[in-house]
């Protein structure tokens, strides 16, 4: 009758285990989501302000994050451009063609402005955007450790990885 019990106990452990794991994947997963940015809420296309678009959202790009742009291929393209090519709407002598299959995307690889628009006159019916890009800021030091919550010391990536310290050591011990 005991081993049954233990028995119970180790399926337990190893369920609330792999439930841990399981959330912590799921955590990681999400972080990484929000890195990736759909460029305009209705995709890449002609007769939108993707100024304002950027002013709505009130989000910070940073170096690392994705940029995915949504188009028919048929029609349109993504063509990265200096400022000058971009404020002219000019698509000669662009910096890289992102156009692959209408899904594109694109690294933020440093901390600079981007330019992106669409070439064939479609620049001049507001298929462009401008990014600004931005290091990743350090996480601010608490003034005082008076009156400060654990919650708001720990970064989201230690408590990751305390949490799944703590599914291996129950996984090890119980099973």
């Amino acid at each position: 009758m005991e081993d049954s019990g233990r028995t119970t106990v180790r399926k337990t452990v190893r369920s609330m285990a792999i439930t841990a794991v399981a959330v912590m994947v799921i955590l990681e997963c999400a972080a990484a989501a929000e890195q990736l940015h759909k460029v305009g809420s209705r995709g890449w296309i002609p007769d939108y302000n993707y100024t304002d678009w950027l002013n709505q959202r009130h989000e910070h790009f940073y170096v690392g994050d994705w940029l995915l742009f949504v188009f028919d291929k048929h029609s349109y393209n993504v063509l990265e451009v200096n400022e000058t090519n971009y404020e002219n709407c000019n698509d000669q002598g662009f910096i890289k063609n992102i156009t692959r299959g209408g899904r594109d995307v694109v690294q933020l690889t440093e901390a600079r402005p981007y330019y992106f628009l669409s070439s064939g006159g479609y620049c001049w019916g507001g298929m462009k955007v401008a990014i600004n890009v931005e290091d990743l800021a350090p996480a601010p030091a608490p003034a005082s450790t008076k009156n400060v919550s654990p919650s708001n010391i720990l970064s989201r990536q230690m408590i990751v990885l305390i949490a799944f310290c703590v599914a291996m050591a129950w996984f090890v011990l119980f099973l």
